[in-house]
């Protein structure tokens, strides 16, 4: 484990066990709800039988939603702590979901070839090099799997909300590849019992959009879909969230295909 993975792996510690909503296990979903959750536009399709990786995603939300549809789960995250959210909903819902604890740079410890499904949570953004993760993926996914994961917008990383100046938005940062700095490194969140957390968030890199698609189609990934998270209320208040989502949407999700192994 190197320096950035043992410092993001203490922020995510401390972030799971504040229960930010990331890390909050998800014990009433139904077989309609996990689907909603984890395909719903039905890219996967049947998903009973097939092996699906939860990758950097612990905390007992995609593995238990997988898991109620039938899938072999196994969950691979830094955290110890997410893990054990994924064991607890386990437990809940009578599951078999296997847990690893490594880093998502490093899939060395599954064969070739082993997946169908590799589910991406919101996470790439905690390393420097998306294509190092990319090469990894494609290593362990049978061709013709699926690859989900989403990352922050590069366009609109770093900036907030709060940011609202009461004409806009501001853009300061260099639209670059690299690690982001912010004036305060804290996440400030609202835990499942109503009070105010203020923990001190991992390191975050910006990947370009070109780098995402480009390190994508190089592996021989076909991109199946590309959504913005794009709030359309125009009636939202300046400063709220669904006003900033409306002007620059923060999140992507690309769903994509292995298309070749050559």
């Amino acid at each position: 484990m190197d320096e950035l993975a043992r410092f993001n792996k203490q922020r995510w510690e401390a972030l799971a066990e504040a229960r930010i909503e990331y890390s909050v296990p998800f014990l009433d979903m139904d077989e309609s709800a996990a689907r909603a959750l984890v395909d719903p536009e039905g890219l996967i399709g049947a998903v009973r039988g097939k092996r699906v990786l939860c990758l950097a995603g612990g905390g007992g939300q995609q593995s238990a939603a997988f898991g109620l549809l039938g899938a072999d789960v196994t969950t691979l995250d830094l955290s110890e702590t997410q893990l054990e959210r994924d064991r607890e909903a386990a437990r809940h819902y009578g599951l078999d979901i296997e847990t690893v604890h490594g880093d998502m740079r490093d899939l060395s410890g599954f064969e070739e070839d082993r997946f169908d499904v590799v589910w991406h949570a919101h996470s790439i953004n905690f390393v420097p090099d998306a294509a190092q993760v990319f090469r990894q993926v494609r290593r362990v996914l049978k061709a013709g799997g699926i690859y989900h994961f989403s990352c922050s917008n590069p366009y609109f990383h770093s900036v907030e909300p709060e940011d609202w100046n009461g004409e806009a938005y501001p853009l300061r940062e260099r639209y670059a590849q690299g690690e982001l700095s912010f004036p305060d490194t804290h996440w400030t969140f609202t835990s499942p019992d109503g009070s105010r957390q203020r923990v001190e968030g991992p390191r975050e890199f910006r990947h370009t959009l070109e780098t995402l698609v480009n390190g994508l189609t190089a592996l021989g990934f076909v991109l199946l879909r590309l959504r913005e998270d794009i709030a359309r209320d125009p009636d939202a208040e300046p400063g709220s969230w669904d006003h900033f989502r409306s002007i620059a949407p923060p999140y992507l999700e690309f769903w994509s295909s292995l298309g070749h192994t050559g």
